[in-house]
């Protein structure tokens, strides 16, 4: 069977949020992430060389088209295109705020870049964090380019779009940590293990209605203390060094 021109439209339509938003689907390349992702939500389609095909028999879906690679670099959105490409379907948003009084989450607030977005997934997924709650104008969780940039980890963290400041506000007496210039030392304070980590836009860090709602503010220290040095750390690299130290103090006897 061949790939159809207007099954090549409307992949590359799904670029779009709106696209993407109308069928509930998102876009997914490459034999690791489809594979990951095959486990965990429906397929819509998929097309794949033969050669994936011969290595992959059992597959949930019966809309599956054998395609040559110059089809398949026609189709993809990748600029090397890796074997399969599959369109699923976006799981129901079901947020559960209670999961905060007995977990560590994060919040994100307003990032806009869907790499940093990805790769923020994907550092919740290593360390074990299973729900992100995400401001309305944070960028879309299954835009293409943040779908590859988690690596599989969309599979298994649930993310939630809800207005912040609603959300820390239903949170009574729970910890709620951000990080601030003028915040404490990380190294030097006790982190609970649950409660709601805010990271922030990437040029204006978090905004100020949800600053005010932050009840322990953590800095993380550049070395040596008196260096000159860089203004901030990128968002995701920030996020990185915060779970770390949280999941750091959890383990301690």
């Amino acid at each position: 069977m061949t790939l159809s021109k207007n099954r090549i439209k409307y992949i590359h339509s799904l670029e779009l949020k709106k696209n993407r938003k109308n069928d509930k689907v998102f876009l997914a390349e490459g034999p690791k992430l489809v594979g990951d992702l095959l486990e965990h939500f429906p397929c819509q389609f998929l097309i794949a060389t033969s050669e994936w095909i011969s290595q992959n028999e059992d597959l949930p879906t019966d809309d599956v088209t054998i395609i040559t690679e110059e089809e398949l670099s026609r189709a993809s959105l990748l600029k090397t295109p890796q074997q399969v490409l599959a369109v699923f379907r976006q799981p129901e948003d079901t947020a559960d705020f209670s999961v905060i009084s007995h977990s560590l989450c994060l919040a994100l607030d307003d990032i806009q870049d869907p790499g940093n977005l990805g790769t923020i997934i994907r550092l919740a997924d290593w360390f074990g964090i299973e729900h992100i709650f995400c401001s309305p104008n944070t960028v879309d969780a299954y835009n293409p380019k943040t779908v590859q940039a988690t690596m599989g980890g969309i599979a298994r963290v649930k993310l939630h779009y809800t207005p912040l400041p609603e959300l820390i506000c239903a949170l009574k007496g729970i910890p709620v940590y951000g990080t601030f210039l003028d915040g404490e030392d990380i190294y030097c304070q006790p982190l609970s293990s649950y409660g709601l980590i805010v990271m922030g836009n990437e040029g204006n860090g978090i905004g100020k209605e949800v600053e005010q709602l932050i009840n322990r503010r953590l800095y993380i220290p550049n070395y040596p203390a008196d260096r000159q040095t860089s203004e901030s750390l990128n968002v995701a690299i920030a996020t990185a060094v915060v779970c770390a130290e949280f999941r750091r103090q959890a383990a301690l006897p």
